[in-house]
């Protein structure tokens, strides 16, 4: 199987709504796929500069994404339980630390600036969902699990700080 098809030469794409569907390639869609696309690469990055105890986590979250952008075209497995899994570890990694009293720099560690570029990624994705659901039906639950997922990445840079003996700057 080729990966080039020539089909997208002409500035659209086909994506599987309801049913195969040719769209230019600044649709909504296809913008808001590209945000997702983008923060899992970012995420991927990440789990390259974290301890590997942290992997299958993120793994989880690389899969989650892949579901909510199929929720978006058609049909996914992405489930509200999926955002009490991000609620958890939230709540897991806050239990380990102080609490946060002001706005902090983003950056720290290695790891950390990453996991706030995964932060600042995932807040523009969530943006571009929010836009797409104005002209297409979008599940709640990629709203609810793209908002939860910025939270767990904010709290996961200052729990990476943490562990690595950074500390963070406030603002």
């Amino acid at each position: 199987m080729k990966i080039y098809t020539r089909t997208g030469d002409k500035g659209s794409t086909q994506i599987y709504a309801d049913k195969a569907l040719r769209v230019d390639k600044d649709d909504l869609v296809v913008q808001s796929y590209g945000d997702m696309d983008e923060l899992n690469s970012h995420i991927g990055l990440l789990a390259a500069h974290v301890p590997a105890t942290h992997n299958s986590l993120l793994h989880d979250i690389q899969r989650s994404l892949f579901q909510a952008g199929f929720a978006i075209s058609a049909s996914s497995t992405l489930t509200p339980n999926d955002v009490e899994k991000l609620e958890s570890a939230i709540d897991s990694l806050t239990s380990q630390m102080p609490p946060n009293t002001s706005f902090v720099l983003p950056g720290g560690s290695k790891a950390a600036a990453q996991a706030h570029v995964c932060r600042a990624v995932c807040r523009r994705a969530e943006r571009s969902v929010i836009s797409l659901s104005k002209h297409y039906d979008v599940p709640e639950v990629v709203h609810a699990y793209l908002n939860r997922l910025s939270d767990f990445l904010f709290t996961f840079a200052r729990f990476l700080n943490i562990e690595a003996g950074v500390d963070e700057v406030p603002v």
